[in-house]
Order: structure tokens, then C-alpha cells, then sequence
């Protein structure tokens, strides 16, 4: 996300930008809808573009071709040559704090486009809790902020928090909610998190 000039997130993004691994370049097996990195609008790039893998983080990708940055949903990563990761499995007989659980794991594999850390670590998640929609179904309600509320990656990340959320088995409804009360400020984020972008 592309906060305000001196945000917060821009100083992690700076701060993370020397811990993604090693780049690989690939071309696009076929014509493929990105998402233009920080404004959020789709464009679709063409089978055969050269494009160089900068992060590839929950299934999801970030790649850069012609200068710019785009990310590509962890469902077109055929188009880069990569598998397309499953969702996860849970027990049939699985109670409710074990599928509330499934929803935090999935919840970490959702990523910041431009900060290799996820959404949890970095304390943008505030709520995550299941409702019973009938004997076997749940509803997750989740309630989740944004490094800066001018982020222009804020509906694509809110858009793929429901997505994965929507994968764990017996979860068919998920209502993600983006506030901004209390703002996000670096404290929240883990320990790890602050250690792994120096920012403690």
C-alpha cells in the first residue's frame, strides 16, 4: 500500500524493500488482469511480457514489468508459470475456535503488495470472529484497518482478505469491514514485524 509521501507504510515499505529474495524474471504464459501498484486500477498485460517476479508472498504475486509495479492474483499464477496454491482443510467434525483459527492462518498469507509481511503481523487486523449461520455454516466478520487511509491497494487487499477468508471450508460468508478508528500506527505491528524492518 502507497501511503501519504511521509506515512508510516512507506518507511516499512523502504524499510522491507532489501528483504525480498533473490528476483527471477519470467514471461506471461498468457494475457493476464493485473493490478496496477499503488493506484489499484486493472490492466491487463499480454502473453509473452517480460515481467520480473519481486515478491511472491501467500500465493499471491508482485511483479514489475516496464518499470511499473503490478500484482497478480494467486489464481492467474499459471500465467507466471507457477502453481496455483490450494486452499486449506479443515476437519469435517471441526469445531468453531478450530475453523476461527483456520481464518487467522489464512489471514496471514495475505500480503501488502509492497511490504513482504502480512496483515497480521503488521496489526491491521483488529477482529476476526465466526457466527453461526446455520448447524454447519459460519459467517466471519472481520474488521481491518490500512497503513494509510489513502492506500489505493486498500479495496484489492480487503477484496483478497475475503477471498482467502471465503476458502476455509464451512465458511460461506465473510463481511470484512475497513476502518480507521483507532489509525494504524507502527506499535501495533508484532515484535517480529518490527524487528524484521528495524523500525523498534
Amino acid at each position: 500500500m502507497q501511503p501519504a509521501p511521509a506515512g508510516a507504510g512507506d518507511s516499512i515499505a523502504k524499510a522491507a524493500g532489501s528483504m525480498s529474495d533473490s528476483n527471477e524474471t519470467v514471461a506471461l504464459t498468457r494475457d493476464v488482469v493485473a493490478i496496477l501498484i499503488p493506484a489499484g486500477t486493472k490492466v491487463e498485460l499480454p502473453e509473452g511480457a517480460s515481467a520480473e517476479i519481486t515478491q511472491a508472498l501467500g500465493g499471491s504475486f508482485t511483479i514489475q514489468v516496464q518499470g511499473h509495479l503490478f500484482r497478480i492474483n494467486g489464481a492467474d499464477a499459471d500465467a507466471l508459470g507457477k502453481e496455483v496454491l490450494r486452499g486449506p482443510e479443515v476437519a469435517d467434525d471441526a469445531d468453531d475456535a478450530e475453523l476461527e483459527k483456520a481464518v487467522w492462518a489464512q489471514l496471514k498469507t495475505c500480503y501488502d503488495p509492497e511490504i513482504p509481511i502480512n496483515i497480521v503481523e503488521l496489526g491491521l487486523v483488529y477482529e476476526c470472529r465466526l457466527e453461526p449461520l446455520d448447524a454447519s455454516n459460519r459467517k466471519a466478520f472481520i474488521r481491518m484497518t490500512l497503513t494509510a487511509p489513502g492506500c489505493g491497494m486498500g479495496e484489492i487487499l480487503v477484496n483478497d482478505v475475503k477471498t482467502k477468508t471465503l476458502e476455509v471450508p464451512r465458511v460461506t460468508e465473510a463481511d470484512v469491514e475497513l476502518t480507521f478508528d483507532p489509525p494504524w500506527s507502527r506499535d501495533m505491528m508484532s515484535e517480529s514485524a518490527q524487528l524484521l524492518t528495524g523500525m523498534y
